[in-house]
């Protein structure tokens, strides 16, 4: 579990050098497209026909967000999509031990792991500062308790209280919520074709994680 959230978040923080935040957003939602294939392979749970939709939509959205007139994959939106599929590799894992673990002792080994991955990461690839600023402590603060600590925690407890399908539709804005802040913050170009490759990627995960079933129940409705 630390292995597969340590390369997640590697290949995550090396393709945001080399794309947009609001790409690297939608591009590892895949995450939730993936999953349901590896399951396939890991415990021959054939995917259902929403997951095939799901990921034909997909596939649509990541080509209008990557590809362009040369049809040449951006390395950071290859690093990205690296990164989409160890965070489904991640849950896959978690979802067995989680059933004979303690959930807390196995969030706590598997940060430990991604420290200890993540410290021997930096003494190979990495050169240290020569000096370390206040905006760059308020960074790596922010970044480890309200983007880590701070957002698990209230996804768990929000999980404690909503369906299923209502929750994977909230956690799904993630990656809206990504790419707005970029355009509005960062100033981040939002083209049409970037606008409905966005959109597509966001049906996509719709589709994987809810079956649509918010639909359904307003058609009974």
């Amino acid at each position: 579990m630390g292995a597969a959230l340590f390369l997640a978040y590697a290949f995550q923080t090396y393709g945001l050098r080399y794309t947009t935040p609001g790409k690297s957003a939608f591009l590892t939602s895949i995450y939730c497209i993936i999953t349901p294939f590896l399951y396939w392979v890991y415990i021959k749970k054939t995917p259902d026909k929403f997951n095939w939709i799901a990921a034909v939509v997909c596939v649509a959205g990541i080509a209008l967000i990557t590809f362009y007139g040369d049809l040449r994959l951006a390395l950071g939106d290859g690093l990205t999509l690296i990164c989409g599929f160890f965070f489904a590799v991640h849950i896959v894992v978690s979802a067995k031990f989680v059933k004979t673990h303690d959930p807390l002792v196995l969030a706590m080994l598997q940060f430990a792991a991604v420290a200890l991955f993540t410290t021997i990461g930096a003494v190979f690839f990495e050169t240290a500062p020569t000096q370390v600023t206040s905006a760059d402590i308020l960074s790596i603060v922010f970044l480890t308790v309200v983007c880590t600590t701070g957002c698990l925690l209230f996804q768990a407890f929000g999980q404690k209280y909503t369906p299923p399908s209502q929750s994977a539709v909230i956690l799904a804005l993630e990656s809206v919520f990504g790419a707005l802040t970029s355009v509005i913050l960062l100033y981040e170009i939002l083209t049409p074709r970037l606008a409905v490759g966005f959109a597509l990627t966001f049906f996509a995960v719709l589709i994987s994680e809810t079956k649509l079933e918010f639909l359904r129940k307003k058609e009974l409705l």
